[in-house]
């Protein structure tokens, strides 16, 4: 395809601004990174560097003592975070396709009804008793999956207009001629033609899920039922009161605690996975945020 000099000087430009701003997001996580692997010495003297003058696998030593703990939370962080994101993605896909109809009566109600939460809610107090006194979701691995996250409006109404807008109704017409019910168009047509945005909002919800502490912060008391979020802001908490007591058996023994370090250690355990399998979702997040606003 032919392009004018002007397209091109424009795509030039684009490029390098492009450049710039991936180099901007990418420098905080570089920093952090390199923080990790030296120590409070080197960090409190020089500040953070892409390349620190001193290497130290000190904080990350200090992690592997405690993997015990790390490694259980992680395995609950896991289950949470795929149980949470299937149920959430599979309630979304039905309740979007039954709002995506214009054959049911008092539908428009039942939309505003999801409307209305995303503008309103109960309070926190609220929300607590209900949750601990009506459903008891306390101290279990549905006080991380079922507050908050698992019914998200906004997601319903991401996916139900991308049905209304990308799926032609003649396809599920001639379903229906053909025999097919409405639960085998639903699994057999929609699914299938709906995976890029459900793979966009899936992620989106497995994120937050896998970041979550704030449930587990009012929900959760059992140190076994610790997610890996928790888990690492109760030792970033412990690390930060180690520290401020100077007069501690650990600083009478000369034992120097790395405690900026390991907190950019805590970091780059946290966010690591998220960085390993977005990659393999990447190709969907793209189609699904490009086909959101194609019309079929």
């Amino acid at each position: 395809m032919f392009r004018s000099k002007g397209e091109k000087r424009l795509a030039f430009f684009a490029h390098i601004v492009m450049i710039v701003i991936t180099l901007m997001a990418l420098a905080p996580f570089l920093l952090m990174l390199a923080g990790s692997f030296t120590d409070d010495g080197v960090l409190i003297r020089e500040g953070y560097r892409f390349i620190p003058s001193k290497f130290s696998l000190s904080a990350y030593e200090y992690l592997f003592n405690e993997w015990g703990q790390l490694g259980r939370a992680y395995l609950m962080t896991i289950i949470v975070t795929v149980v949470g994101t299937g149920t959430s993605v599979m309630i979304t896909a039905l309740a979007s396709y039954a709002l995506s109809q214009n054959n049911i009566p008092g539908l428009k109600l039942v939309f505003i009804l999801f409307l209305i939460p995303m503008l309103f809610n109960g309070g926190i107090v609220a929300t607590y008793i209900n949750y601990t006194n009506t459903f008891d979701v306390k101290n279990s691995i549905l006080a991380y999956i079922v507050p908050n996250y698992l019914v998200s409006a906004f997601n319903i109404i991401l996916v139900r207009n991308y049905m209304r807008s990308s799926l032609p109704e003649s396809l599920t017409e001639a379903a229906e001629i053909d025999g097919a019910g409405q639960f085998c168009i639903f699994f057999k047509i929609v699914l299938p033609l709906c995976k890029p945005i459900l793979a966009t909002t899936g992620l989106l919800t497995a994120v937050t899920y896998w970041n979550d502490w704030t449930n587990g912060l009012y929900y959760v008391t059992d140190s076994k039922l610790f997610t890996l979020q928790m888990l690492l802001d109760r030792m970033n908490k412990n690390v930060q009161f180690m520290a401020s007591h100077s007069d501690s058996a650990l600083v009478g023994a000369g034992v120097n605690l790395p405690t900026i370090s390991i907190r950019m250690a805590i970091a780059v355990v946290g966010i690591l996975p998220i960085v390993i399998t977005y990659p393999f979702f990447q190709k969907y997040f793209e189609s699904g945020i490009t086909l959101g606003a194609v019309k079929g």
